[in-house]
């Protein structure tokens, strides 16, 4: 095979199908054919254009699981036959400040797959290998594939330092991020609070994990849940910063809210909301590949799974678009193997 499909985002809300060359991978990179790919949020900056030059082609997708069949020079640790994933976090490039001090999440010259460097709405991705993540027996490429995104984000969101075992921990929202985070919380042995709009979501969020449910129509959610002794810890996957300010008022002293929903508009909260009590609100962003390898590990020790829908490569725009009319339960997966 001389050639592989991908589908390129170009302009505003286009996808299309085009075949590109198969190349050798550059130093410090792996070739890999890709077998499953899910479909996130965050794919919105490829596909509407929400990029420097959306003229300029790029392959979305950045919850990718494949074979290497291919190692560039330089590369040691991997070899052909290893399956790995590669999620938004393209990869730290080890020299810079912020990789000096270990901090790979905020590496300064890192790409994020699928934004602003090819990803997985492809049959073969180039990724840096030291973005990649071992994918270990016992998870489907189809059940790695959200993990490595909404999986992650949520892990490493409620990993806060302050949050005890037992600790009174709420979920904003569940959907894609939601519904694992309550199966994660459950895990990690807390008090979880699931907040959602409709009494609908009750019965799904509480099969999830979470022992308390709060539905944000029918009562304000900071008040119920200083009934139930104020939240340790509010992870916030809703995307809308005016549904998240109001929060703040429901953290115990010491509590935190911790944003992993990106939203358009901005989160207000008044100075006393923070200054009593000592709240904090603070992002998170995904995790590094090391900390993703922790994060598969936890979910087979635990038996957590995502709940997916899967659809085949060639429907990548439908796919892409049942993500965005938010009717998916819960996360949308592009079966590229088969």
């Amino acid at each position: 095979m001389s050639t592989y499909r991908a589908f390129e985002a170009t302009g505003v809300h286009q996808l299309r199908l085009v075949e590109r060359e198969l190349v050798e991978p550059a130093p410090g990179h792996v070739r890999l054919r890709v077998q499953a790919c899910g479909v996130c949020h965050t794919d919105v900056f490829a596909v509407e254009g929400l990029r420097p030059d959306p003229s300029e082609p790029v392959v979305p997708g950045h919850e990718i699981v494949g074979v290497i069949d291919a190692v560039g020079p330089g590369v040691t640790a991997w070899q052909p036959g290893d399956r790995v994933g590669v999620g938004y976090l393209g990869g730290q490039c080890w020299e810079c400040e912020q990789c000096r001090r270990g901090d790979f999440v905020n590496c300064l010259n890192q790409q994020q797959t699928g934004t602003t460097h090819d990803g997985g709405y492809a049959e073969v991705v180039y990724a840096r290998s030291s973005g990649l993540v071992r994918i270990p027996d016992g998870l489907t490429a189809v059940e790695a594939a959200p993990l490595l995104c909404a999986g992650l984000t949520t892990f490493t969101a409620l990993q806060q330092e302050s949050t005890r075992a037992g600790s009174l921990v709420a979920v904003q929202g569940i959907g894609g991020l939601g519904h694992l985070a309550l199966q994660y919380a459950r895990s990690l042995g807390h008090r979880v609070v699931a907040i959602a709009r409709g009494s609908d979501k009750e019965k799904p969020a509480r099969e999830l994990g979470a022992h308390e449910y709060i539905d944000s129509t029918a009562q304000d959610p900071a008040a119920a849940l200083r009934d139930l002794g104020g939240a340790a810890l509010i992870v916030a996957t809703a995307a809308s910063g005016a549904s998240m300010g109001p929060l703040v008022d429901g953290l115990a002293p010491g509590g935190r809210l911790v944003v992993v929903g990106a939203a358009a508009d901005p989160i207000t909260v008044s100075t006393a909301g923070l200054i009593f009590g000592t709240h904090t609100i603070t992002g998170s962003l995904t995790g590094s590949s090391i900390q993703n390898e922790d994060n598969l590990a936890f979910v087979l020790a635990q038996g957590i799974r995502p709940a997916v829908e899967t659809m085949p490569f060639e429907q990548a725009m439908d796919a892409y678009e049942r993500m965005l009319s938010g009717k998916a339960r819960f996360r949308v997966v592009l079966d590229v193997a088969s």
